[in-house]
């Protein structure tokens, strides 16, 4: 495992990490003896950092590495996001009063002091625009609740404005072979600005696995299933918001030029590595063997011009039109 700097926390951070969304909710049935072998696969492998959310399971993701926490010596860095407990989820409520009780909420589900990093949960766009948003933070900060914050944002216009902010630490923003706009203007202001970035949809729902096709199906509780056309939340966070049938047909094309001896996962992982700008990749596991897959990818020698030729050229012909400017 490679570690990389994580904006100005002075945390060296595993480049591929671990997203604790499907071992919440969300993705079906999931086994928590599964899910505590998944995480201790990838803290055996060298993962040190671990991103989860209140509303993964309703607090089911965070008590889960509350228990991982307990039973290893490492020392783990854990982000939560707050926010999307709002119902209706709107810009008024992220105020200093909500926050401060998610907060204590994820600090009970996490069992401690103090939170490693906090995360606004994709917000609507307004509250980039209310500076007393981040004021509260810094007030949670202050009062020792949280170490640094930082946010998860839908749009390269949310993260390009939640970066103005001096104390915002993190942006997690979905970046994959089906979403390249987060490398252009964003990326380069983040670097400038000692910003961490954390790379979350890195396998597009699963798509990048290349494992579905067209006769694969998702259970009633897979948001696969249940947000496939943004029924629920965002449709970016489906997919990447990739037609399903046109995406297969990108996967085919991609497929190709695996590097021998990878997996197509660990092609569509390593690519995100190839951009100095992302400080880790953050795929979900449910199994301790879709972990140690995805943790090989950090393994992988970095890959070639033509490798990275033939993703943009299959990117411009499937997915540009489709993605590119939406988010």
């Amino acid at each position: 495992m490679q570690y990389r700097e994580l904006g100005r926390t002075g945390w060296q951070v595993s480049e591929i990490s671990l997203g604790a969304w499907a071992i919440g909710s969300g993705w079906g049935s999931v086994d928590d003896r599964e899910s505590i072998a998944a995480l201790h696969q990838a803290v055996d492998l060298g993962v040190n950092f671990i991103d989860t959310a209140d509303v993964y399971g309703d607090g089911r993701s965070e008590q889960l590495i509350a228990r991982l926490r307990k039973e290893r010596s490492e020392r783990l860095v854990v982000a939560t996001k707050a926010g999307r407990r709002l119902s209706p989820h709107i810009a008024d409520g992220y105020n200093a009063e909500n926050l401060s009780r998610f907060v204590e909420r994820s600090l009970r589900n996490l069992d401690t002091d103090c939170l490693d990093l906090l995360q606004l949960h994709c917000p609507p766009t307004e509250v980039y625009y209310r500076p007393e948003v981040f004021g509260a933070l810094d007030d949670l900060v202050k009062a020792g609740k949280i170490r640094y914050y930082g946010v998860s944002v839908e749009k390269v216009e949310e993260a390009l404005k939640a970066i103005e902010y001096p104390a915002v630490q993190t942006v997690q923003i979905i970046f994959n072979m089906f979403r390249h706009r987060p490398a252009e203007l964003f990326f380069r202001e983040a670097k400038r600005r000692k910003v961490g970035i954390l790379a979350r949809v890195p396998l597009a729902s699963g798509l990048l696995t290349g494992k579905m096709t067209r006769q694969t199906t998702f259970s009633s509780d897979d948001h696969r299933n249940y947000n496939r056309y943004g029924q629920s939340f965002d449709l970016g966070e489906t997919f990447s918001g990739v037609d399903f049938e046109m995406g297969l047909d990108a996967v085919e094309e991609l497929r190709a030029a695996v590097p021998e001896g990878a997996t197509m996962a660990q092609f569509a992982l390593r690519w995100i590595l190839m951009f100095d700008a992302v400080s880790c990749a953050i795929p979900g596991a449910r199994r301790p063997d879709q972990a140690q897959d995805n943790i090989r990818a950090a393994e992988l020698p970095p890959l070639t011009k033509a490798h990275m030729s033939r993703v943009k050229d299959v990117y411009d012909r499937y997915i540009r039109d489709q993605a590119h400017h939406r988010w």
